[in-house]
């Protein structure tokens, strides 16, 4: 493998993406017209809280192509670095591309300078990524991701928001968007209170895709059958770590119990 030199002046820095264009600068994929794109698979309902301790992440699991269920298991909540994490929400495949070269950027930054990003910094990053993929996203292919992280300089969790065209916005104490993502934000206006405890708000994490998928057809469901369950992560001092499947399928069981009981209190179907 040969090491790439550039002349002073020429360097592109730390940023993988310009050292990317440099090297192979007909590797960007340009947006094609919209009648040849066809079906898509697409993300949906994605979500982020802040509690006492840092932030909590959750996604669904379905992606859709039109009516169609394309894909039951999809994973849409991924680790930025150790002290952050990206949900994806939209074109999936583009989604998911720049995911991965949001991950590799983050890297390459550490290394070539010798230090972390701030949590601002790789926010602005990402901002940088959403609005160069704005071609795509005007022919139908749009990437809405959802980041957020522990900020050590504040000793806090923070949650950012994007538009298409790369517009970078911070949430006070939740968000969430996708298809599904008006009614899960509205189960997480209700049931958010400051200084939540991490296993309240990954309760209510799970409430609020519950209530979307209840809600919207393109937002999937627990599925005890095959075994399906949201994916939850949360980003604490302590770095970014992933809820395991069992604590959610406990923490599922849970609900619904409680759900059916309070049906059948108010006299009404559990089913």
């Amino acid at each position: 493998m040969s090491l790439y030199l550039f002349p002073p002046g020429d360097d592109p820095g730390p940023s993988f993406a310009d050292l990317l264009r440099r090297v192979h600068p007909h590797s960007g994929s340009s947006a094609a017209p919209a009648s040849s794109v066809g079906d898509v698979r697409h993300a949906t309902t994605i979500a982020a809280l802040r509690y006492s301790g840092g932030v909590v992440m959750a996604g669904d699991r379905r992606a859709t192509e039109g009516v169609s269920i394309a894909h039951r298991s999809i994973e849409k909540v991924f680790p930025a670095d150790r002290f952050s994490a990206v949900a994806i929400a939209g074109a999936a495949g583009p989604a998911i591309e720049m995911v991965r070269l949001f991950q590799t950027q983050l890297e390459h930054y550490e290394k070539v300078e010798g230090t972390v990003l701030s949590l601002e910094g790789k926010a602005n990053q990402l901002a940088q990524m959403v609005r160069a993929h704005l071609p795509m996203a005007m022919q139908g292919l749009a990437v809405v991701p959802l980041f957020a992280g522990w900020d050590s300089l504040r000793g806090t969790g923070r949650i950012f928001t994007y538009d298409v065209t790369g517009g970078r916005y911070e949430e006070t104490d939740f968000h969430a968007t996708g298809s599904g993502g008006r009614d899960a934000k509205t189960t997480i206006k209700i049931g958010y209170r400051e200084a939540m405890s991490r296993d309240e708000a990954v309760e209510l994490a799970l409430e609020a895709l519950f209530q979307a998928a209840d809600e919207d057809a393109a937002t999937g469901g627990p599925d005890p059958v095959r075994g399906i369950f949201p994916i939850v992560a949360t980003v604490e001092s302590s770095g970014f770590s992933r809820v395991a499947d069992e604590d959610v399928a406990e923490r599922f069981a849970s609900f619904l119990d409680r759900r059916r009981d309070a049906v059948r209190g108010a006299g009404g179907d559990p089913t």
